[in-house]
């Protein structure tokens, strides 16, 4: 091997180490969030006043935790209303938003891809613009403070679910399609049957993704049910007063909060990389 090959190699060696440097570091900056809601969630609130909060719980307490599931705040029930709206959601997104893509894909009827695209645009408009008009609607219906208020508005297809389904579903060969049909099978049998099932890690990804973002949920179910039902974000932000930010109590609502999602990613991990993989194949 001559001096320019070897010169070569420590380049690329120096730069994949700068590369695991960096990609540790950015870790690092992300992770650091959670273990400071870790580490505060097991500490008192007279040693979180009086010491560095970057500091190690000097005497590690589950107070906080007994305190947040006994306390004047029904945490407990935050956290069954938030599974129900969360199950709710998820089901009815995702079965919505398979038979809207699905249609988009492979059927095809006037104005496909100009509806499409139509609903595709609403990505664009914020969400606190559309608040009012459906914190109007809801309260014309009667359902300020209900359970249905806060799911009904989104359990219906999302645009960025739609649009991630319909390029998964025109990626699978149109000869499976047609030989099923030659078969016999209609288009229910064929969804049922070929397109979901062949869209596993699709869906997998799509399911986390709709779970991370209605179990974070804040807004909407503080504009709509504000004290009656609660979900678990709200009742986090309801451990703090005027006077007291109760950091401790909240760190450990927010730890408690966590969990369930730390376990969901850990069991949904190898569908994530295979959807990953799926995509950078096509």
């Amino acid at each position: 091997m001559n001096s320019s090959d070897t010169s070569v190699g420590r380049r690329s060696l120096w730069g994949t180490l700068g590369i695991y440097v960096g990609l540790a570091i950015a870790a690092f900056i992300m992770a650091f969030p959670f273990l400071f809601s870790f580490m505060t969630a097991f500490k008192s609130p007279k040693e979180f006043a009086s010491n560095s909060p970057l500091a190690l719980p000097q005497q590690w307490t589950l107070e906080n935790f007994e305190a947040v599931l006994g306390g004047r705040i029904n945490f407990v029930g935050a956290i069954v209303t938030t599974l129900l709206v969360v199950v709710v959601l998820v089901v009815g997104q995702v079965s919505s938003s398979v038979l809207a893509a699905y249609a988009f894909a492979r059927l095809t009827f006037p104005g496909r891809d100009l509806i499409f695209w139509l609903f595709l645009s609403t990505m664009m408009i914020p969400a606190t613009v559309i608040v009012i008009p459906l914190y109007l609607m809801m309260a014309q219906a009667n359902q300020t403070d209900t359970f249905w208020g806060i799911v009904i508005p989104f359990m219906f297809a999302s645009p960025y679910a739609v649009f991630l389904l319909r390029e998964n579903f025109r990626g699978i060969p149109q000869e499976l399609i047609d030989a099923a049909r030659i078969d016999g099978a209609g288009t229910v049998t064929i969804l049922t049957r070929i397109v979901v099932p062949m869209s596993t890690p699709i869906l997998a990804t799509l399911t986390l993704i709709t779970v991370v973002t209605q179990w974070n949920s804040f807004m909407w179910p503080r504009i709509i049910a504000d004290q009656n039902p609660q979900v678990i974000t709200v009742a986090t932000a309801g451990l703090q007063s005027p006077h007291n930010g109760n950091w401790t109590l909240v760190m450990a609502a927010t730890t408690l909060a966590l969990v369930p999602l730390i376990v969901l990613f850990i069991a949904f991990q190898k569908h994530i990389v295979a959807s990953i993989a799926l995509t950078g194949l096509k």
